[in-house]
């Protein structure tokens, strides 16, 4: 059979035949890919006739589909299902594709032409592509003169290495530091269907007892409810010794010299460390704006976290605990919880059953907003027999595109929860988004209900609004398409949608007792929604510990080394006044993956930097009647259709009428 990937798929949306495609098929594709695209590029440097917005720059925007087909499927893999096999393909094809970005973006003759290319006459978004592409140009090296250019694919090279390493090694180590507890005693406190999840994740192991897998974040779950104060420890501290254990999956070398290697790479293109060279390229004005923001709600953070555990202390030394440690605060926290506000969030798993709130929550907003539907296509394979795909149809019966549903934990599988896309919409080529949703939620036993907690319905709104914004994509070129905006820009869509889990008819709809059908009562919504900013104090300075550390990894100037990642980390935290032992950073140097194996290299920050966006966008929706066709019509046009075909921060005005304000976010962190 020829490899899937030399064709476009005849399937519906374009969606990529997983039942006809192999790992052998991966590593050939890619040289094909490399092959046709370099073709394509030097059809383009080698034409005669002026540059000129057709015959270079859509032209580079139509070259490389087969090489853009297989690695989009290829990186679904790699993250959501990175067998041995996977893993190994993946060390072998990282460095192939830096040095095949590098021929292309340090291509003198193609940047010569792009250089060349005039706006006059185009439109306003192909005007803004031809500006980012010389933009992506300048910035990955074109104007370096040939020892910059072979110092910056050496750099590349080492650093695509790395970064496959970190993940890979994050992963084994993830799975290996799984806590395994023998007595069933010791798991007191987590509800039936979490025990049987444990025990089948044992037995799917090979080991006998309860297997508690670790989510990517430091804090587990599972701390919230577990009554053994023994087993919260010694859950929480493998939490937090991923990558810092000698066990040959050590993954602090790696950050150090990647830190080091990405400083050196700035200043070959003139900036003072890595962060300036990230902040360059997002809607935040200045590294200094960054630091600004952040200083501001640091010392607030912080004393709301230290006034929570004052009462944290006073519930523990109920039952005779009078050294408070890190691994009780959850556990604490939710005590609390119950006493001041009358919420038990471990009550509230049996109304929050996987299948409703996909459809009677998640799709059920998405219609009231938008006016799209979704059903399900049992016809249609995706790359795991836990994938679902669903065909997502406007108001008027038009197509616009498939969603993929991944929502089950496993070993081959990344901690954490993500968006990516398989097909980008584009009217220039003539395709619709394919869009998929990644979570880590455990697997239940056979017959069992999927039972999710209060933070995972909230992370399945998260992910579907990053799913919307791909799918409601109305942009001419690929390089615009859906989340294709500035990192500290692409969480906003995301945040906003998580508005609509306790919306009152959303709520309603979903929130029902599995077994009963009974639905979550009003008053239980209404205590949630008083005790919102109960515990902020901690989950704003744990945020902010591990944004803090990233700027502190990228802000190191060329030369400058760390020896010891472990002292560097405690005293960087110390530094920037966020130090609390009783709250650890949200991830650590050892499981950052955000920053060593992803997309958020000095960019954590995007989070609180898109919440002020989303919190002002939340106060626009109650102020406009909420749950509207006409308010997410609004959205819809004025913001989650424009990708990055025109400066994300105009689309924001454009919805909202004026830029952001930070109130609403103080206010909704208990920071004001």
């Amino acid at each position: 059979m020829s490899n899937p990937f030399l064709h476009t798929s005849a399937l519906p949306y374009q969606l990529p035949p997983f039942e006809q495609i192999t790992p052998e098929d991966f590593l050939p594709a890619f040289k094909s890919g490399f092959e046709e695209h370099l073709m394509e590029i030097d059809a383009i440097t080698a034409n005669s006739d002026a540059p000129d917005f057709e015959n270079t720059i859509a032209a580079m925007e139509r070259a490389g589909q087969t090489l853009a087909r297989t690695a989009n499927v290829f990186f679904t893999f790699t993250a959501a299902d990175a067998t041995e096999q996977i893993q190994a393909i993946q060390q072998e094809a990282g460095p192939q594709l830096a040095e095949h970005e590098d021929s292309i973006y340090l291509n003198k003759a193609l940047f010569q032409r792009v250089s060349g290319v005039s706006t006059d006459g185009l439109d306003a978004e192909s005007a803004r592509l031809v500006s980012e592409y010389r933009r992506s140009f300048i910035r990955a090296g074109a104007r370096l003169d040939d020892e910059g250019q072979a110092k910056m694919r050496k750099l590349n090279a080492r650093l695509s290495v790395l970064g496959t390493e970190y993940a890979q090694k994050l992963l084994k180590d993830t799975n290996e530091s799984a806590l395994l507890v023998t007595d069933a005693a010791d798991l007191d406190g987590l509800s039936d269907d979490d025990v049987a999840a444990a025990a089948a994740a044992a037995a799917e192991a090979g080991q006998e007892g309860y297997l508690l897998s670790l989510v990517l974040p430091t804090s587990q779950p599972a701390l919230a409810s577990l009554t053994n104060r023994e087993t919260r420890r010694r859950l929480l501290e493998a939490s937090l010794n991923r990558g810092f254990r000698n066990n040959g999956e050590n993954t602090l070398g790696l950050a150090a010299e990647m830190a080091a290697l990405r400083a050196e790479r700035a200043e070959l293109l003139g900036f003072a460390n890595h962060a300036e060279f990230a902040t360059d390229n997002q809607t935040a004005p200045s590294l200094e704006a960054i630091h600004a923001m952040l200083g501001k709600l640091a010392a607030p953070a912080v004393r709301n976290a230290q006034a929570e555990a004052e009462l944290l202390r006073e519930a523990a030394a109920r039952d005779g605990v009078e050294d408070l440690q890190a691994w009780d605060w959850s556990y604490y926290s939710e005590q609390v919880r119950r006493e001041k506000f009358s919420v038990d969030r471990a009550a509230l798993r049996p109304y929050f059953e996987l299948e409703r709130v996909l459809k009677d929550g998640i799709f059920y907003a998405a219609n009231r907003l938008y006016g799209v539907t979704f059903t399900e296509r049992t016809d249609l394979a995706g790359y795991h027999p836990d994938v679902r795909v669903w065909e997502v149809t406007n108001e008027d019966g038009s197509g616009l595109g498939l969603f993929l549903g991944d929502y089950y934990t496993r070993d081959t599988k990344a901690g954490g929860a993500w968006m990516n896309s398989l097909v980008h919409q584009s009217s220039l080529l003539g395709t619709a988004s394919v869009v998929i949703n990644n979570l880590n939620i455990a697997k239940p036993a056979a017959g069992e209900p999927t039972l999710l907690s209060f933070d995972e319905v909230v992370t399945a709104f998260h992910e579907f609004g990053h799913a919307l914004h791909g799918l409601f994509s109305d942009v001419t070129y690929p390089q615009f398409s859906g989340t294709a905006v500035p990192r500290d820009f692409v969480e906003y869509p995301s945040q906003v949608n998580e508005m609509w889990m306790l919306w009152p008819e959303v709520v309603a709809n979903f929130a029902k007792h599995y077994a009963t059908g009974e639905p979550l009562p009003q008053d239980a919504v209404d205590r949630i929604e008083a005790a919102s900013t109960w515990g902020e104090g901690f989950g704003t300075t744990e945020y902010l510990g591990a944004t803090l550390l990233d700027l502190a990894w990228h802000e190191l100037a060329t030369g400058e080394t760390v020896q010891d990642p472990e002292a560097f980390e405690a005293e960087a935290l110390e530094r920037a006044g966020v130090a609390l032992a009783l709250v650890p950073p949200r991830y650590r140097s050892g499981y950052f993956k955000h920053i060593f194996a992803g997309g958020y290299a000095a960019a954590y920050y995007a989070y609180i930097w898109s919440e002020v966006l989303d919190a002002d966008t939340v106060e626009w929706f109650r102020e406009n009647g909420g749950l509207t066709r006409e308010n997410g019509d609004r959205f819809r046009r004025e913001l989650l259709s424009r990708g990055n075909s025109i400066d994300p921060l105009q689309a924001f005005r454009n919805f909202r009428g004026r830029d952001a304000a930070i109130e609403p976010l103080l206010h909704r962190r208990g920071l004001a």
